[in-house]
């Protein structure tokens, strides 16, 4: 148990500060870590995926929350995007953490290592874009960003992210600068989470086994306070980070990681 402990708080501190970093809750990274230790603090094999997930949710709150306050203060956050984005985000987060209860562990953990693997992929392309120097930033405000929000919020709420993974790359296409797309994205995130971790709370199916103490819906709070610890205090730090490098750099981390998280989810059991 105090080695699940452990991985957790090193899962929330790295958390944190990629959300700083890059923009996103750092989801995936503790949704990796949680499907390792949920077994040894009691929760049933069959339900570990979905709680992982929900659970990842609710951290990150705590963490988005921190990362946004950080580049607000920083004044990049566009404005005007996020208020297309986020009233989709809210209803498709809501949406998606309901869907989820519904799938398999299997075909979760499947849909998880291949979102992985596309958006890697996606982001390594988007890496050769920014080295443009003389490319203008453009500030998106189409309605349509309101459905992609939608889409946005939903998917990330099957696999337990903040969304930057999808929305960094959708801004930086629509030219916004990376430090721009990563703060706006940060923000983003949090109406993301807040949403779907409610929505994990308020079950729609029942877990097939009662869980543990601490548990509401499908949310195994003990966990989340523990990963959310790790993760309040690094993300100022990513924060700091995501400002001083290259966005070439920026997004060919963001590549590497998505790459790494999604081998550990595909190999977990």
């Amino acid at each position: 148990m105090l080695v699940s402990l452990v991985v957790l708080l090193a899962a929330g501190a790295s958390a944190g500060f990629l959300s700083g970093l890059l923009g996103i809750g750092g989801g995936l990274l503790v949704v990796a870590a949680l499907s390792f230790a949920l077994p040894t603090l009691g929760i049933p094999a069959v339900e570990v995926i979905h709680v992982s997930v929900a659970t990842a949710m609710a951290a990150n709150v705590l963490t988005l929350a921190s990362a946004a306050r950080a580049h607000i203060r920083r004044g990049t956050v566009a404005w005007p995007t996020w208020g297309w984005l986020a009233p989709g985000m809210v209803i498709g987060g809501f949406a998606g953490a309901h869907i989820a209860q519904f799938l398999s562990g299997q075909v979760l953990r499947a849909v998880i290592a291949a979102f992985c693997a596309v958006m890697a992929w996606k982001m390594a392309r988007h890496s050769r874009r920014v080295q443009d120097p003389h490319r203008s930033e453009q500030l998106p405000r189409s309605p349509w960003l309101l459905p992609a929000g939608l889409g946005i919020g939903a998917l990330s709420a099957v696999v337990g992210i903040g969304g930057g993974s999808m929305t960094v790359p959708l801004l930086i296409g629509l030219d916004l600068k990376p430090v721009r797309a990563v703060s706006t994205s940060a923000v983003c995130g949090f109406a993301i989470a807040l949403s779907s971790a409610l929505s994990y709370a308020l079950t729609v199916r029942a877990p097939a086994q009662a869980l543990p103490w601490g548990s509401v819906g499908y949310l195994y709070l003990p966990a989340a306070a523990i990963a959310a610890a790790g993760s309040i205090s690094l993300a100022p730090v990513g924060t700091r980070v995501a400002h001083r490098i290259s966005g070439t750099a920026l997004t060919r981390v963001f590549a590497l990681f998505l790459l790494t998280v999604g081998v550990l989810i595909a190999a977990g059991k």
